[in-house]
């Protein structure tokens, strides 16, 4: 399945955890995903990703045609130092987020991953991302399990096994 969507990734201790990227057109993705790797993060794919799931877990990839390339608004089309795939732990739809947002999810191939929106353009948006995926998209511990107390049932494919 294409999602219309950036794929990012940080490590962790137990490898590369990725983030989706959401939002419309001019939303501020490729900003967002820019500053991260600015921050650290790695570039898998941009505007659109390649979503599977094996053995219960997401994982994306860039389409063939797209991979390490990203497009920079007002520079054009760049190559830029990627991951092959990585499993993915969180989305992150860009737009106006909520000062204590109740917990979400995203299904993707028959699997939910935690979901949250996020203000692009904010100075700790990159900040934010991280903890978030460090979080949320992370495992058993911390915030994912307040999630799942909610109700919210993210697994599987978005937890660290």
């Amino acid at each position: 399945m294409i999602v219309h969507a950036g794929l990012i990734a940080a490590f962790f201790s137990g490898g590369w955890r990725g983030v989706l990227i959401l939002g419309e057109s001019g939303a501020g993705k490729s900003d967002l995903a820019l500053r991260c790797l600015d921050q650290g993060f790695r570039l898998v794919a941009d505007d659109r990703t390649l979503v599977w799931a094996c053995e219960g877990v997401l994982y994306g990839r860039a389409p063939d045609s797209l991979a390490g390339l990203m497009e920079v608004r007002g520079l054009g089309v760049l190559p830029a130092p990627t991951l092959g795939y990585c499993r993915i732990g969180l989305a992150v739809r860009c737009g106006p987020m909520e000062r204590m947002p109740e917990p979400t999810a995203e299904n993707y191939v028959g699997l939910s991953i935690p979901a949250l929106s996020l203000a692009p353009l904010e100075s700790s948006a990159p900040a934010k991302l991280r903890r978030a995926l460090q979080h949320l998209g992370a495992g058993p511990e911390g915030a994912y399990q307040d999630a799942l107390a909610a109700g919210v049932s993210p697994r599987p494919g978005g937890d660290s096994r």
